[in-house]
């Protein structure tokens, strides 16, 4: 094997990713990540009208639209101090954990699950096995042996095809598959489904913001009305509802719709989900011992019960862990300097005072500088800069953040429900705790993390019914819409618990403008280059030490790379065509 292997691109990921390491053997010595498209959306931002930063801060990516509308959205309200309806909480905990389940589903079965089934393998599966492997999982309706034979059928005509589509381009027969013929086959079926299953699970967002993708978000609530019983006409407040009966608003048919949603979206996890995680994991549990890297994990906490000003009331708390000692959290503060920063040694940026200081995002620049070499090329300049994304840092430290750190923070917090399906989990495995910092345990923690969010939104469901029984019916606060009411300057932080991790929008706004936009994106965290001090991303760091069988079919890379769920549009942002202005 050459003594650099380089995947350019990474696939079955959101946007450009090349990783590039430096091999001992068969053994990775280094690896760096580098963000192969340009950053610029905070430019675009600049001297808009904050309120409509959401409409154009939303498209930094064409999947997570929902979470960074709504990080922006949250930005303003804070900067503003303005503070919306309690419907409104409930609206966005729905939405936000809709997302959730759609975006980890998607990531196990459509962008990793391929990493550890070997699709062509499920032919030689007997259907009746099948089934009989199925039933002994769960109750699933669909796991007769019938309905397998037909999924194998399928499959058949696409191979004899030549034209294996969506399976197509994978390494398949790679002797890192461990996985039955059955158990590939039940895999294949669920795949299959999963595809069908994910309208159920942005129907929730089609109903409150009017689409998917890039639904309908307002600064100071959500823009759908409620309107439910003719004794409340008149009293609902929100953009589009002036009183009276609205076609757009919430009715009886819409809050029963979305509670199918959530009984549709909790099946499929309880059914589907959660057990094919926990079958496949148990042939691969040599993936519970590596993977981790940093050791480090943070979170900014999410689904408030009150308001985003009242960290305690986050289901989600937020925090930090360091060393992977889960006995003590450091306290995070989103808006002090010193504690985030992003830094630009290894990055194609420049800073106004010097490219080896820090900046905190309320005072970030977006300054392009590519250095690089000029493609075609072999292999970036490591030594220098090599990345289009920037290092964050907490206090000086990389951080991990996603699922896994979540799981960990709740499971430190003593939160009953992590502890018991995080027990579940591992006694079914016969692993430790420790297991959980790896790869394969950050696939899990967004499993369990997918139980603990469907079970939370029927409460929230509940909250929301009840609250419109009592005759609450507002979902917008009106209060601070008129710009001359605010201050000459002020700014704010939107965070929140993107799927991928922890998100944040940070915004300066004056004389009623926005002066500065900073965000910065889970995929920064985990896939920005060193910095300064050669401390190296949780990408890079997660793919030290381990062995590839074949540099032409680095499946191991892979696992562990789609194991974060990579969305590198979200981390640079915008694509910079030759040619352009």
């Amino acid at each position: 094997m050459s003594d650099r292997l380089v995947i350019d691109p990474i696939t079955r990921i959101e946007g450009h990713l090349r990783i590039e390491a430096r091999m001992a053997g068969n053994v990775i010595e280094e690896a760096y990540s580098s963000g192969t498209m340009v950053r610029g959306l905070e430019l675009i931002l600049r001297d808009r009208d904050p309120r409509d930063a959401w409409a154009i801060a939303q498209r930094i990516c064409g999947v997570c639209t929902l979470v960074h509308g709504l990080a922006s959205v949250r930005a303003v309200e804070d900067a503003l101090k303005y503070p919306i309806p309690p419907n409104a909480q409930l609206i966005r905990n729905l939405m936000i954990a809709a997302q959730y389940v759609h975006d980890h589903v998607m990531h196990f079965y459509h962008l990793h699950a391929l990493d550890w089934v070997d699709i062509t393998s499920a032919l030689k599966a007997d259907p009746k096995a099948t089934s009989t492997l199925a039933q002994s999982l769960s109750n699933y309706a669909k796991s007769s042996p019938g309905y397998f034979a037909d999924v194998q059928k399928r499959l058949k005509g696409f191979v004899d095809a030549g034209q294996l589509g969506i399976f197509g381009k994978g390494y398949w027969g790679h002797p890192a598959y461990r996985l039955p013929p059955e158990a590939n086959l039940m895999a294949v079926a669920h795949y299959l489904e999963a595809i069908a299953w994910q309208r159920d699970a942005v129907a929730l967002h089609a109903i409150f913001g009017g689409k998917n993708p890039h639904p309908m978000l307002v600064v100071g609530g959500v823009p759908v009305a409620i309107s439910i019983w003719p004794e409340h006409q008149g009293q609902g407040k929100g953009p589009h509802f002036r009183g009276g009966q609205s076609g757009t608003a919430l009715d009886v048919t819409g809050l029963a719709r979305i509670q199918e949603v959530i009984r549709s979206i909790r099946d499929f996890v309880d059914q589907v989900y959660l057990p094919d995680t926990l079958a496949i994991a148990g042939f691969y549990k040599d993936w519970f011992k590596q993977g981790e890297g940093l050791g480090n994990f943070m979170t900014y906490g999410e689904f408030p019960a009150k308001g985003m000003d009242d960290p305690a009331s986050f289901m989600i708390p937020r925090g930090a862990i360091l060393n992977r000692d889960l006995s003590h959290i450091e306290e995070v503060d989103l808006n002090a300097e010193g504690e985030i920063e992003e830094f630009v040694s290894h990055s194609w940026y420049d800073y106004s005072a010097g490219r080896e200081r820090g900046l905190h995002p309320y005072q970030g620049e977006t300054k392009l500088n590519y250095t690089g070499p000029k493609p075609p090329y072999e292999q970036l300049e490591v030594e220098k800069a090599y990345s289009w994304l920037k290092s964050p840092r907490w206090k000086g430290k990389a951080m991990e953040v996603g699922p896994l750190a979540r799981v960990l923070m709740l499971y430190a917090k003593g939160h009953e429900q992590t502890k018991e399906l995080v027990g579940m989990a591992l006694k079914k495995l016969d692993l430790p705790v420790a297991a959980l910092y790896s790869t394969l345990g950050r696939t899990a923690a967004r499993t369990l993390e997918s139980r603990i969010v469907v079970d939370a939104m029927q409460g929230w469901y509940d909250q929301l019914v009840a609250n419109i029984k009592a005759g609450d019916v507002d979902t917008f606060n009106e209060a601070l819409w008129e710009p001359s009411t605010w201050p000459k300057r002020c700014q704010g932080v939107g965070f929140m618990e993107a799927p991928r991790g922890g998100l944040g929008h940070w915004i300066v706004i004056e004389n009623g403008k926005t002066a500065n936009y900073q965000a910065v994106v889970p995929s920064t965290w985990n896939a920005g280059p060193r910095d300064g001090l050669g401390q190296a991303g949780a990408y890079e760091a997660a793919l030290k030490g381990h062995a590839v069988h074949d540099g032409k079919q680095p499946l191991e890379v892979l696992r562990t790379i789609h194991s974060f769920d990579p969305c590198i549009a979200c981390a640079v942002h915008v694509v910079e065509l030759p040619g352009s202005d």
